[in-house]
């Protein structure tokens, strides 16, 4: 897809599939048009190049009812009870009334919302906010989900309660696709990550292919001020008394592990590959690994 803004090119020949029940994470730097991508996506914004399928078919307004949207900014109506807002999503989207009132019950109870059911929008906390904001892009059963940093202001509990959720849906086939810049809960949920910068999608796979290239890294823990002098390896880092190594070909670890022996007491000696923000840091960046 590409898009324009008169001289300024905010998407650049983007281009990505997402398969059932994948779980594929959007990452990207401020600015970088993700959420430009998913708005074109949904059809609230129009691409000047480029188009959108789903099951091999162009998207039209029929197929966007079943694509389940959070947008990143609040987009409920704040004077609207809870339980009110979500049937009234549920049957916008074709629900009729009976199961529209089941549905929005069920994910009421869910996502931890019981006792807030009655409560105004604008009255509940940014947490809670944002778990009917949840509840009401899964209210009409869709068939994608689309979220725009869906863990924002979220406790650790509500974390965990959301990513169970999506897994549950993409388990039951439902592609999920999110953005975020918590690049720790991307890393242990999504089955692959896409990367861009700049309107462009710079990297894109799983976590382990994307990283492989980097190889990984050696973590010794061991006296302190010890630094290897041997050929071949490269300090990366030195972060809370563990010393981050990159050994060149041919360099056996345990020429390492002997001289840090030298030196003292050896607390930790562990191969790492390098992490998701790692990777985003450098591709990014463009420093070496």
């Amino acid at each position: 897809m590409s898009k324009r803004y008169g001289s300024v090119v905010a998407l650049d020949g983007i281009s990505f599939e997402v398969g059932p029940g994948e779980l594929f994470g959007f990452v990207g730097s401020n600015g970088a048009c993700k959420t430009t991508t998913m708005r074109i996506a949904l059809g609230v914004l129009a691409a000047d190049g480029g188009e959108v399928r789903f099951g091999g078919e162009l998207v039209t307004h029929e197929t966007r009812t079943r694509i389940g949207y959070m947008p990143e900014e609040r987009g409920l109506y704040p004077k609207m009870l809870v339980s009110d807002q979500l049937v009234y999503l549920a049957e916008l989207h074709g629900l009729d009334t009976a199961r529209a009132h089941r549905s929005a019950e069920a994910w009421i109870e869910r996502l931890g919302l019981a006792g807030r059911r009655r409560d105004e929008v604008q009255k509940l906390s940014l947490g809670n906010q944002q778990r009917v904001q949840l509840a009401a892009a899964l209210v009409h059963d869709p068939a994608v989900l689309v979220l725009d940093e869906p863990f924002s202001g979220l406790d650790p509990i509500a974390v965990d309660v959301m990513s169970d959720v999506l897994r549950e849906k993409a388990a039951s086939g439902v592609p999920v696709v999110f953005s975020s810049h918590q690049l720790d809960l991307v890393e242990r949920l999504c089955d692959r990550v896409g990367i861009v910068q700049k309107g462009r999608m710079v990297a894109c796979g799983t976590v382990a292919e994307l990283t492989a290239p980097a190889g990984a890294h050696l973590v010794v823990s061991a006296a302190p001020g010890w630094t290897p002098e041997l050929p071949g390896v490269r300090v990366v880092a030195a972060e809370s008394g563990r010393t981050v190594l990159s050994l060149g070909p041919g360099v056996d670890d345990q020429t390492v592990l002997s001289a840090a022996l030298a030196a003292g007491p050896v607390r930790e000696f562990r191969w790492r590959r390098p992490s998701l923000a790692e990777l985003f840091r450098n591709v990014v960046t463009g420093s070496p690994s």
